[in-house]
């Protein structure tokens, strides 16, 4: 059967036998070997992949489910330049491809320690940011419940969703600044002086509102 669905940014058609699994799809015909197959059980997360965003194991989904979805696997996250190829995670002219911030803090705290559960642990810390941008300590953990890992005792690897998560706010809070920079005091000062005369006019009606209700109550009076 034919599939055409969104592989980590890009369309992708592939023949697929419809009992096959998505890992063996991914890894045998895709090329993509950055899935792992763990217990083979959906047990350990090793294998997990985000499927309009949502993290599921892609040894317990059958490839034919994939129709008209969007499938992000640990190559998708690495961004090249802009030639990269994204399906593959490859950059152009043989340039590597830049790490993710969660990748990069995943390196930095020493989460990684054989790597073979790091794809699924950093694609279910993605889903988690995604949808909730600052987590505390037990969200992660829960978000991360499903992803087993015998090496690093997990701590490092919190540490390193946490660091993820600061890094994403301050580039955000820096991309604010540098988008109220780019208004120029020409344009901030016509925005304050925009909402100053409205500030003004409003008081104006204020007091002719208030004004008329004073003719008002007097000529009720007489």
């Amino acid at each position: 059967m034919l599939l055409e669905f969104e592989l980590n940014g890009r369309q992708t058609r592939v023949e697929a036998e419809p009992t096959q699994r998505t890992l063996d799809l991914l890894r045998d015909v895709l090329g993509l070997t950055g899935t792992k197959e763990g217990c083979g059980r959906g047990e350990c997360g090793a294998c997990t992949i985000l499927l309009d965003g949502k993290p599921v194991n892609s040894c317990l989904l059958y490839a034919a489910k994939l129709q008209g979805r969007r499938v992000t696997t640990i190559e998708g996250l690495a961004a090249a330049d802009s030639a990269a190829d994204s399906a593959s995670g490859r950059g152009a002219e043989g340039n590597p491809p830049a790490l993710h911030p969660l990748q990069e803090a995943f390196l930095s705290e020493g989460a990684v320690q054989c790597g073979f559960c790091t794809p699924g642990m950093i694609l279910s810390a993605k889903s988690l940011l995604d949808q909730n941008p600052d987590p505390d300590v037990r969200e992660i953990e829960e978000a991360l419940s499903g992803n087993l890992c015998r090496c690093t005792g997990y701590g490092k690897i919190v540490k390193a969703v946490q660091k993820a998560a600061a890094a994403a706010q301050a580039a955000a809070a820096q991309a604010a600044a540098a988008q109220t920079a780019e208004l120029g005091p020409g344009r901030r000062a016509a925005s304050e002086k925009s909402g100053n005369g409205a500030a003004v006019r409003s008081t104006k009606a204020k007091s002719a509102g208030n004004a008329k209700s004073d003719r008002r109550q007097r000529g009720a009076s007489r």
